[in-house]
Formats: structure tokens, C-alpha cells, sequence
């Protein structure tokens, strides 16, 4: 009996006997001589113990027997197909679902005009967005809960994860007309202590980085304001409820109309990178490798 349930040809072969009623139109179905069907059919009655077909001047007629086999062999052997189908359909990426990590600034400034030509040329492949900051993206792809993220340096990617930077940012201090005699003027550092400071929460890579770049020129602040997002940053900017720390991009819009202006300063703060990051210990999907390549 083992040896009967392990060997699938012969139910495929009953599967297409059963659904046609034709040794013939069976043998056509699976391109193998007929012969070689009635042999099958044999083997597998031999080996159940049963007979699961009756011999009948318009074909082959199931049994009662072959009536039971045959409603469980057939769901089972279309489940199957259809499997085939959706992975032949992921492979042709007409199916399937790609999990990307990303913050808000490297989903808006960089990735999103990616995501839009990817679901034009690939419509039936799901997207899910997981948004969250740098630390806890290189967490979800430390535990295989996204397929790869798109980050922001300065992070500690260590041997488990692959980076490849992607696009160069600037980190920028910008204020409103209140603070307009810091305007014109080159700053040292350390004069950002005496003015109202809004800032990103402490769990982003965008704050750690500062913070550690203002402690290098002996500058300690204590913001005002702590923000969840950095449009929440440049909107309390335009209010003039402080100095904003921001990446470029983000104010991009109300510089160039005048509304905030950025403040200079005699050292240049360090640029930073977007990073496209995939874990080393597995694979990606397909899909997941198609938009990878797409952004890079």
C-alpha cells in the first residue's frame, strides 16, 4: 500500500481515466501510449485492493469504490495544478507580493516614484510598506518580515546585512521670518545653543546622527520641540517655534518660496546616503529582486 500512495503517476493516470471515461482520450490527455494507462490502472487497483473501474462498452465507469477515490484524487490533483499556475504566474510576475521596510523620507524622496513604475509594469504583484524608522527596518529584516529596506545612513549594518547606497542627502537647520538676523550670518555651532531647537525623536537614525556630529564640535542641545516626522519639523518651522533640523528635501519647497531660509555655518555637516539593504542570510523572492533591480 505505501508503495502505491507514494508513486503519484498512477493517480494522475486514474485522475485523467476517471474525468474523460476513455483509456483513449486519457493516453491522449497525458501524451503516454494506452498500454501504459491500463497498465497504471492496474498496478494502482492491484495495490489498494480494490476494483475502481468498470469495463463498459462507452469506456470506463468508476466504481463505488473509484467514485470515493476519485472526489479526493480530484481536488487534490487540481489543488495542485493551480499550484503549478501561481507559481508559474509568480515566475512571470503576474503574482506575488513584495515586503519593502521604509521611512517617511526615504518612501517619499526616493522610493515612491520606484514603487509607481514598478505596479505599472507589474500590476498583479502586491506591495506592502512597512513604515518605520532605520533601527527597527534593519530589525524587521534581521527577522524576515520584509524583503529588503530602503534606510538612511548612519547605521550599523553589520556582516548579516548587504548595503548599497543609492542617492546622497543633506542634513540642513532651517527658520522662519522670526529668526531672520541669523540670515546673512556665518554661524558657529555652538550658537545653536541659544536658540529654540525642533528635532526628530531619538530613535531615528537622522537624530542619532546629528547628535553625535553636534557632540564632535562640543555642542550639547536640549530641543524644544521632539517631532515624530520631519514634515511635522518644517511646519512648526513656518511657525516659527524654533530652528528646525530637517533633511533638504524636506523643505525644499519653502526655501525656494522664501518662507524658511537655511542658516550657514563656517563647517559643512556631513552628508549622508539612502541605502537599499537586503539581509545575507536568505534570499529574496523574484519579485522582491525585480524591483531591487529596478532601483538599482
Amino acid at each position: 500500500m505505501n508503495g502505491i500512495t507514494g508513486n503519484l503517476e498512477y493517480f494522475k493516470v486514474f485522475y485523467y481515466v476517471a474525468k474523460s471515461g476513455s483509456v483513449t482520450r486519457a493516453a491522449g490527455e497525458l501524451s503516454i501510449s494506452q498500454p501504459a494507462v491500463s497498465q497504471s490502472l492496474k498496478l494502482l487497483e492491484k495495490g489498494i485492493g480494490v476494483t475502481l473501474f468498470e469495463r463498459c462498452s462507452r469506456g470506463m465507469k468508476l466504481t463505488a469504490e473509484g467514485r470515493v477515490l476519485y472526489a479526493h484524487v480530484e481536488k487534490g490533483y487540481e489543488q495542485i495544478v493551480q499550484g503549478v499556475e501561481q507559481v508559474v504566474r509568480m515566475q512571470n510576475l503576474e503574482l506575488g507580493e513584495v515586503r519593502i521596510g521604509a521611512s517617511d523620507m526615504t518612501l517619499r524622496f526616493y522610493l515612491l516614484p520606484f514603487l509607481e513604475t514598478f505596479h505599472e509594469k507589474y500590476p498583479g504583484i502586491k506591495v506592502i510598506v512597512t513604515n518605520a524608522p532605520t533601527p527597527q527596518t534593519l530589525q524587521l529584516l534581521r527577522e524576515g518580515k520584509i524583503d529588503f529596506g530602503v534606510v538612511s545612513t548612519p547605521f550599523s549594518s553589520g556582516e548579516d546585512l548587504q548595503a548599497v547606497p543609492v542617492r546622497e542627502i543633506e542634513d540642513v537647520f532651517v527658520a522662519g521670518r522670526k529668526f531672520m538676523a541669523y540670515k546673512n550670518r556665518t554661524l558657529d555651532f555652538q550658537e545653536l545653543e541659544n536658540l529654540p531647537m525642533i528635532f526628530l525623536e531619538g530613535h531615528t537614525s537622522t537624530r542619532s546622527c546629528m547628535d553625535a556630529f553636534l557632540a564632535e564640535n562640543g555642542v550639547a542641545l536640549q530641543p524644544e520641540f521632539e517631532l515624530a516626522t520631519s514634515d511635522m519639523i518644517v511646519q512648526f518651522a513656518l511657525r516659527n517655534l524654533g530652528v528646525g533640523c530637517v533633511v533638504r528635501q524636506f523643505a525644499a519647497e519653502y526655501l525656494e518660496s522664501g518662507l524658511l531660509f537655511e542658516l550657514r555655518f563656517n563647517k559643512m555637516i556631513p552628508r549622508r546616503n539612502f541605502c537599499v539593504v537586503r539581509s545575507e542570510r536568505w534570499q529574496p523572492p523574484m519579485v522582491a529582486q525585480k524591483l531591487m533591480e529596478l532601483i538599482l
